[in-house]
């Protein structure tokens, strides 16, 4: 009898030993693993990852846990309603692999299913993953070009009026920053080649997206907010440093820097860019004008992207009541699918904004100019109350 206790003691013993050596071995390792994908784990594990895993589920999840206590609060939830497992919750927090996506396994490996990690945080109407911004790089020679025969018909297009001054103002503080990080992106009908089939022509040396810069700058000032338009040639900052252009959010975020520096009264930042998507899927008509479109980027890996998109919601809200249809919604970009940043990481009112693509002309890029500044301006003004009865 003692014989067989002693060997159920020593069984358990050896067991308990083992099982701890297991545990020992698994820490060991995953330690390893951790520091060895430190940086990558830091950048991926961020507020906005949370944010986003998190926002997925229901509201149900809380009342689920809660009637499992208080019967009363299962009336709160759908009956055919199960919560997330914790399981694939902390899976897709620290890996950003979703159990029930298989794209998520290999999609930044497969050319074309990087798009999926961005995230149409809010749709507009018609934005799904077919008609997403797409983002183009030419070569540094193609974007140093100029062509002079546009240069004449954009001089004469940009003579529109400006609306009648506001009695709001900023008493000449600046307050607004515009700056333009591809500022070499421009638009067919602008150069002289609209309707041409081919979408990377739309780059030009002067007569690019910083018209469009100016002129909401502009309308801006008229409804008596300071504003700062930088229009700055991208190219050619990137030309004297021998840089590519992928480079150029590490150029336009010194000019951010510096801008922000030398005025501390900067409170909001748009870096205002023109998709290379095609006209049907960046142009509505609302009433009797054309518009082109316009969709906010932001970037998911910096410590901002709730504060920035408090921002762009409540400027797309502001489009969609008043001018329908005219956003295309805010989309989230890591750094997989984009820069990631956007140099928002600068700012909690931060917002990078895609006015039009290679297809609109002047008339209606300058009707969405009209009509963003309308809600830019609601938006600070009303700010500025809250901020004053604070």
């Amino acid at each position: 009898m003692k014989s067989s206790n002693y060997n159920r003691a020593n069984f358990v013993v050896v067991t308990y030993r083992m099982m701890m050596l297991m545990f020992a071995i698994v820490v060991f390792i995953s330690s390893i693993l951790f520091l060895v994908s430190y940086s990558a784990f830091k950048e991926q594990f961020s507020s906005s990852i949370v944010y986003q895993t998190l926002s997925k589920h229901k509201a149900e999840s809380l009342f689920y846990l809660m009637s499992q206590e208080n019967h009363h609060f299962s009336i709160s939830f759908d009956k055919s309603f199960s919560p997330p497992s914790l399981s694939s919750t902390l899976l897709e927090l620290t890996t950003s692999i979703r159990a029930q996506d298989a794209r998520s396994l290999f999609g930044s490996e497969l050319p074309g299913f990087s798009i999926y990690d961005s995230n149409l945080i809010i749709a507009g109407e018609g934005t799904n993953f077919t008609n997403f911004p797409r983002e183009s790089a030419p070569p540094l020679d193609v974007i140093l070009k100029e062509r002079e025969l546009a240069k004449e018909n954009i001089e004469q297009s940009t003579e529109t009026e400006t609306r009648k001054q506001s009695a709001n103002t900023t008493n000449g503080k600046k307050v607004f920053y515009i700056y333009h990080t591809h500022s070499w992106e421009s638009y067919l009908p602008l150069l002289g080649l609209e309707g041409d089939p081919d979408a990377d022509k739309a780059v030009d040396n002067k007569t690019n997206i910083n018209i469009v810069g100016k002129m909401l700058g502009k309308e801006l000032e008229a409804q008596g907010i300071g504003t700062d338009v930088n229009l700055t040639n991208m190219g050619e900052e990137l030309n004297k440093k021998g840089w590519k252009t992928p480079k150029s959010y590490a150029v336009s975020r010194t000019m951010v820097e510096t801008a922000m520096a030398q005025n501390k009264d900067l409170t909001y930042f748009i870096d205002l860019h023109r998709d290379a998507l095609r006209k049907d899927k960046t142009t509505i008509k609302i009433g009797d004008k054309s518009y082109a479109k316009i969709m906010f980027v932001l970037g998911k890996s910096n410590q901002n992207f709730e504060q920035n998109l408090k921002m762009a919601k409540s400027l797309h809200e502001g489009l969609e009541k008043k001018y329908p249809g005219l956003s295309r919604g805010v989309l989230g970009k890591n750094r997989s699918s984009g820069n990631g940043v956007y140099n928002q990481d600068l700012s909690g009112n931060a917002v990078l904004v895609e006015i039009g693509g290679v297809d609109n002309n002047m008339e209606e890029l300058t009707n969405t100019v009209k009509a963003l500044s309308d809600v830019i301006s609601e938006f600070y003004w009303d700010a500025e109350k809250v901020s004053g009865q604070s």
